[in-house]
């Protein structure tokens, strides 16, 4: 497997960082799920979708950026997926909702690649945290 420098992650496609990012999430929350004992496969995907759907990550980052809570490289990597083009049409969210899901998932997937798996563990536990306190 090829090395990805810092200085190539930097330059990478905000699209291709969002596409990294959507597996960190995924992972994180199927975790931590089963490790809440959630183990039924249809009571799993249900849980799994009111964390990592457009919407939910939506809402997460806006009350993120209201807060401040990037940094101002992870700023400039959210502004970057949030107007990234992905020539797609999303099917159950309006445009908007699923850009700001894109640049969510691209700063993840940022953070994933330059190995700062702390500030990944931060920015999941304040998703599930936010998440879970709208039930």
């Amino acid at each position: 497997m090829g090395q990805l420098r810092d200085i190539d992650v930097k330059q990478l496609n905000a699209l291709a960082l969002a596409y990294m990012g959507d597996s960190v999430l995924e992972i994180a929350v199927r975790e931590h799920l089963l490790r809440n004992g959630k183990v039924k496969p249809n009571i799993l995907h249900r849980e799994a979708t009111r964390y990592v759907s457009a919407k939910a990550q939506a809402k997460v980052v806006r009350k993120m950026i209201e807060e401040e809570f990037f940094t101002e490289d992870e700023a400039g990597v959210l502004r970057r997926g949030r107007n990234a083009k992905s020539g797609s049409v999303p099917k159950n969210t309006d445009v908007q909702t699923y850009h700001y899901s894109s640049a969510f998932e691209a700063v993840l997937g940022y953070l994933y690649l330059l190995g700062q798996e702390e500030r990944i563990a931060e920015i999941i536990s304040y998703t599930i945290e936010t998440v879970e306190a709208e039930k």
